[in-house]
């Protein structure tokens, strides 16, 4: 089982559950409105996240709550990895397939998508550790 997979879907399915709407037209706009129980005129009661999307103002606390919580989740799985053999070896396999590393040789947007930089890698020893592990797994895409 990939413990960061597993992490992956569960925010996933939470934020796919959380009252939101993208909309780039105005009747999407109207549309979207309705399903979070909002009338045409009551456009001041909606919040852009960006994008094309948009919350009700009264979720915002509620959105950054859940978004905030999940940052909060993954450090938490990282700090308990002491060695970085698994769940943060599984983090950055799984973001360096993500992101095709096997095409690009590129770790900047496995990196992005984990909300690190390279000096913090460099400074921690086991995510140091369950990078080069990861990379040195990486299989060719050819």
């Amino acid at each position: 089982m990939n413990m960061y997979s597993e992490l992956k879907k569960q925010h996933q399915n939470e934020v796919n559950k959380f009252p939101f709407i993208f909309a780039f037209s105005n009747k999407q706009l109207a549309e979207g409105m309705a399903k979070l129980g909002l009338k045409e005129d009551e456009t001041k009661k909606l919040i852009s996240i960006g994008n094309g999307g948009f919350i009700r103002k009264t979720d915002k606390e509620a959105f950054n709550e859940m978004f905030n919580r999940h940052e909060e989740e993954l450090k938490n799985a990282i700090d308990e990895d002491s060695t970085g053999e698994s769940f943060i070896y599984q983090m950055f396999d799984y973001e360096l397939n993500n992101h095709e590393y096997c095409i690009t040789y590129e770790i900047d947007d496995t990196l992005d998508a984990l909300g690190l930089t390279i000096d913090e890698i460099n400074n921690n020893d086991k995510l140091l550790h369950g990078l080069r592990k990861a990379i040195g797994n990486q299989k060719s895409c050819f």
